[in-house]
């Protein structure tokens, strides 16, 4: 298998369908120590996926996904748009106007990802942030073996956990770091979204091959 426009265009449509189902969930979980309008910001990113999906006519994959990335850090509601814009468009960082992406080059562009990422923050595992599920994921897929559906599913997979293993720890950043050892029991609300990126994917190239 080779991602191409089609298969692109049902992972990041999957990944807006499961944000839109989790916004109430996002934002319950965000409102126990934080604003409270993570699902809200996310339902907006949602939005702005499925309108930049609709328009998407002659751009290559690199372009589109710079295009969404910086579409996204536009988006208001605290940190999430600029964090995910840096984290969409990391993923076009390897490509150079490639239309189809074998298992090599998704390995890569997660990994553009996750650099892209370590260029603005210093969270890392154990920070109950979004890295906590993005550092594991963006690991198992490195060390994944077969083709582009088991990588996927193995980052998936490993972000489910690393949002699950967020509930252990104290918070260290945002407004949500002032409640300290209180913050033990809750996940982090970024974790949680970002394991609902790589479900999202997942499910989508599933979807695709139906």
């Amino acid at each position: 298998m080779l991602l191409s426009k089609p298969e692109i265009t049902s992972m990041f449509r999957g990944v807006a369908r499961l944000w839109c189902a989790n916004k109430d969930r996002l934002s319950e979980i965000d409102s126990r120590f934080g604003d409270g309008d993570h699902g809200v910001t996310i339902g907006k990113i949602a939005g702005l996926i499925t309108k930049n999906l609709d328009a998407w006519e002659d751009d290559d994959i690199e372009e589109f996904l710079q295009s969404l990335g910086d579409d996204t850090m536009e988006i208001g509601g605290g940190s999430a748009g600029p964090l995910y814009g840096t984290m969409i468009g990391g993923l076009s960082d390897p490509l150079s106007g490639s239309d189809a992406i074998d298992s090599e080059g998704l390995k890569a562009m997660l990994e553009g990802c996750l650099a892209a990422m370590e260029d603005i923050t210093t969270a890392r595992t154990g920070d109950k942030t979004m890295m906590d599920a993005l550092i594991p994921a963006v690991l198992a897929a490195r060390e994944a073996e077969g083709g582009i559906p088991d990588i996927l599913k193995a980052a998936a997979d490993v972000a489910e956990q690393g949002a699950k293993d967020s509930e252990q720890y104290v918070s260290k950043y945002g407004r949500a770091r002032s409640y300290k050892e209180q913050t033990i029991g809750t996940p982090d609300a970024g974790a949680v979204s970002t394991s609902l990126f790589f479900r999202g994917l997942y499910d989508g190239l599933m979807e695709a091959g139906r």
